[in-house]
């Protein structure tokens, strides 16, 4: 997907597994059209809310984090508390959850991200590889990108032998 003015752009999201690593991935990719899906977003498992965006073409690269300014005022919000105990979500008041939405959403923006410097991001990014074919092995549809070569046969990761 191209967004800022149709530049086709990447995202490594640098969360981890806990639903505010993932709410933070969904933010992202809202505001660059960067998924995991179109291949154009890579997750790194490093437990941070920070992201790497780079315009492809030209290499320029941005550093977003989210700043511990508001993590006291989060951490002791009644939604939070809640959630805490193990309450889910969806079990909590609307307005003890809207409480929190409206606390980031209101904060001043010097709050809540950090925006690094513009730097030279060095990569060379493949084609996309399009189509599925059958594994020679099991016969399963196989992304083209993830099969392999065993003798003369292409064949599904599983089927190679190999880790990846």
């Amino acid at each position: 997907m191209r967004r800022s003015g149709g530049r086709q752009l990447h995202a490594f999201v640098e969360i981890g597994e806990d639903h505010g690593g993932m709410c933070f991935a969904d933010g992202v990719q809202y505001a660059t059209g960067c998924t995991l899906g179109k291949g154009n977003m890579d997750k790194t498992p490093l437990g941070k809310l920070a992201v790497t965006v780079i315009e492809r073409a030209s290499g320029r690269a941005l550093r977003v984090s989210y700043k511990p300014a508001l993590q006291k005022r989060i951490g002791e919000s009644a939604f939070m508390v809640k959630r805490g105990q193990g309450i889910e979500p969806d079990d909590i008041p609307e307005a003890e959850q809207l409480e929190l939405v409206d606390l980031v959403w209101n904060a001043p923006e010097a709050d809540v991200l950090a925006l690094g410097e513009i730097f030279r991001f060095e990569r060379d990014w493949l084609p996309e590889i399009m189509g599925f074919v059958p594994c020679a092995a099991c016969r399963e549809l196989t992304a083209r990108a993830y099969l392999r070569v065993v003798g003369e046969k292409h064949v599904c990761i599983p089927c190679s032998g190999f880790e990846r």
